[in-house]
């Protein structure tokens, strides 16, 4: 579903010259998995990410998502992908309903078609109580319950999770995360990026770990751990970015 080969992205910068925020980058994602894609912040997260879903053209290298080039076929690559971020922002002056109806719209999808869809996004993310406030009125959690449902509405085969909870409470991120174990179930092929590495271990299939913009690691959780012999899963991720053993284990 999901293919890089050397995705590899610079940028311009004036005072640093080039920044290389990501570096031959390649992994795949089946059906039905989640594929983990963890470092530190600054690691080259987003940017493999954005890269995927056409935000920004890589500098070289390819990758395919259902089939279709990231720069040779765009448009066909982002009806395919649902994208969720916490820098995802809302038209804070719709309301819910207005959001889905209107990215509903931008996605051509029939009108009948629509509306059953806002109806089931609406009723699975619990967001009638507050459908027809406006955004700028709603909390973070109940605004990233509306992204979700942006995000899901048109019911792509591929997902992508950039830091769906950072910000939120407990009980919010358990209900992003649930979520997000529901859609392995629905045959999705999700790419969750974090740095939470409890999240990780919760819902990873396998895991890549990124670095200064390369993929230092792959592996399952278990297999990580076992690879690094580490005693914790924290521990394996530290020593695959460079820690020693010694300060791995502090």
């Amino acid at each position: 579903m999901i293919e890089l080969n050397g995705l590899s992205k610079v940028f311009q910068d004036r005072k640093k010259g080039q920044v290389v925020a990501a570096d031959g980058v390649s992994f795949t994602v089946k059906a039905g998995e989640i594929f983990g894609l963890l470092g530190v912040n600054g690691a080259g997260k987003t940017t493999t990410l954005r890269m995927l879903s056409t935000v920004i053209k890589p500098s070289s290298g390819s990758a395919t998502v259902c089939g279709y080039d990231i720069v040779k076929q765009a448009a066909d690559v982002r009806a395919s992908i649902g994208f969720l971020s916490t820098s995802t922002a809302l038209y804070m002056r719709a309301t819910p309903i207005e959001v889905l109806r209107y990215f509903g719209s931008l996605y051509g999808m029939p009108s009948a078609k629509l509306d059953e869809r806002v109806d089931y996004v609406v009723d699975r993310l619990k967001i009638g109580d507050f459908a027809d406030r406006q955004c700028d009125k709603l909390s973070t959690g109940q605004k990233q319950r509306v992204s979700i449902g942006r995000t899901i509405l048109h019911d792509p085969p591929v997902l992508f999770f950039d830091e769906p909870t950072a910000g939120l409470d407990v009980v919010t991120s358990q209900t992003v995360l649930e979520f997000i174990e529901e859609t392995r179930v629905a045959g999705k092929a999700v790419v969750f990026s974090t740095h939470i590495m409890t999240e990780a271990e919760r819902l990873c299939d396998r895991v890549s770990i990124i670095h200064n913009g390369k993929i230092c690691a792959e592996n399952s959780v278990h297999g990580l751990i076992e690879q690094t012999g580490a005693k914790s899963f924290e521990q394996a991720f530290l020593s695959s970015i460079g820690y020693t053993r010694e300060e791995a284990m502090l």
